[in-house]
């Protein structure tokens, strides 16, 4: 990944993430991520999108759950660009948490669990950020171990 590109034109490049790719393209939101933002991304592998329940990702992606899709992958987004020691001063000034707004409008938490930042969706399941402060020039990836998920 190269901090010169964006968001969009990074993540075309990783082997790592071909089902957010596929995803954000189905979704309609490549001009979103490829603006001028600044974003922070939390980025699912491919690995994380397998952990989801067979059929899951391929039910997400036809037509008629666009909005469903779109707000998922939203919740994954946050508006600004915070690198993970943006995120851990965050976490010590809540006493532990930190409650992000995402771009869908929903909440992730993120604390530490040791010295891995953890984030918490609204349903309590959690991810790991695998690789922290993956600059892009429209913002920063961070890419995470299991995909979050909005209370529906």
């Amino acid at each position: 990944m190269y901090p010169t590109k964006n968001i969009i034109e990074n993540a075309v490049n990783s082997k790592d993430h071909t089902t957010l790719v596929a995803a954000v393209k189905a979704a309609g939101l490549v001009g979103t991520l490829q603006g001028k933002g600044p974003f922070t991304v939390f980025a699912p592998t491919n690995a994380a999108f397998d952990k989801l329940p067979k059929g899951t990702v391929a039910t997400l992606l036809k037509p008629e759950n666009l909005k469903t899709l779109q707000t998922i992958l939203t919740y994954h987004v946050v508006a600004g660009k915070m690198n993970a020691s943006d995120i851990a001063k965050a976490i010590k000034v809540g006493n532990g948490m930190a409650t992000l707004t995402t771009v869908s409008g929903g909440k992730l938490v993120a604390s530490m669990k040791g010295k891995a930042l953890i984030l918490t969706d609204e349903n309590g399941k959690t991810a790991k950020v695998t690789i922290a402060d993956v600059n892009q020039s429209n913002g920063v990836i961070h890419v995470i171990d299991a995909v979050m998920t909005p209370k529906s």
